[in-house]
């Protein structure tokens, strides 16, 4: 049987003639393979979530070809200017062409991985935080609006007083939360090791406790931040509901500035550097923090 002259079709219908998948030898069946190695069982579940967002972009490019054919010119190529217009997410996308093509390296596919010889596109982290004024103007706002507004109005105020991300008050529950401090999970661990955070309850804390137990379905074993019904958010579904409160928020200005839930963790950095004058631990290379999350625009110093 004819073949053809394109390399990557002739294997696809070589492959068909011998019953295996068509998607063998592809950036397509290292996909798959990646999804049941013991790195990506090990991701978080938003990662996943990230990578499997990433992949349909990805796939649509580099998904029929060989690894053999990927050059780091073509990864350069797709970085610069195939995603020229999202250069950002062209980052998070190439990652995951670089997790596929060292899977293709331990198979024996390649000898090295053409992903890890170009530069990634240049991210500049945002620079504005939502000041104090704006965040208070949005959550009186929010508790007085019914349904699930006055929930996410909490989860809003407890990023903006505890630092935490999303993924670690989430599920936040009842028993976690003591008389005077918070027992947490840090979401990204350091070298694999599980760091604890035990954030000390504030008044401010206390005073949002207070209300969320006001509004818990069950305030003894129950979520702290729960859905209607009772359970804890997913991470699509508060992303959902965030966004539409948001909209809401500038369609009734109630707000004039949007902006984003992880805004209010570069909020608690600002403001806590702002208030003790050093900031806060939250990651383990502390310029990580000043980097992403310290947005202070004005800084006061003594003369000598």
């Amino acid at each position: 049987m004819n073949l053809g002259t394109d390399k990557t079709e002739a294997i696809r219908r070589a492959l068909e003639l011998n019953n295996e998948s068509p998607d063998r030898g592809t950036v397509n069946h290292l996909w798959k393979l990646y999804q049941d190695t013991a790195e990506w069982k090990a991701l978080s579940d938003a990662s996943r979530t990230d990578y499997t967002q990433s992949s349909k972009q990805l796939l649509k490019t580099f998904g029929i070809a060989a690894p053999a054919d990927i050059t780091p010119q073509t990864c350069a190529r797709y970085l610069r200017v195939e995603r020229a217009a999202a250069p950002v997410r062209a980052n998070r996308e190439m990652a995951l062409l670089s997790n596929l093509m060292n899977v293709a390296v331990e198979r024996g596919d390649l000898l090295t991985n053409p992903c890890k010889q170009v530069r990634r596109n240049k991210e500049r982290p945002r620079k504005t935080a939502p000041d104090p004024e704006t965040l208070v103007a949005f959550l009186e706002w929010a508790r007085k609006r019914p349904g699930q507004a006055q929930v996410l109005a909490g989860m809003a105020e407890f990023a903006a007083l505890a630092g935490n991300r999303r993924i670690e008050f989430r599920t936040l529950s009842w028993p976690q939360v003591g008389e005077i401090e918070v027992r947490l999970m840090r979401g990204k661990q350091r070298d694999g090791n599980a760091v604890v955070e035990v954030v000390a309850i504030s008044t401010a804390l206390q005073s949002l406790f207070s209300r969320m137990r006001a509004l818990a379905k069950d305030d003894r074993m129950g979520y702290v931040f729960p859905t209607v019904a009772g359970n804890a958010y997913t991470d699509s579904g508060f992303k959902g509901m965030w966004n539409k409160l948001m909209s809401a928020a500038m369609k009734e200005k109630a707000i004039t500035t949007r902006f984003t839930f992880h805004d209010l963790r570069a909020y608690y950095v600002t403001q806590y550097k702002q208030q003790r004058g050093a900031l806060p631990d939250l990651h383990a290379n502390p310029g990580t923090t000043a980097r992403i999350y310290d947005r202070t625009k004005t800084v006061k110093r003594s003369g000598l």
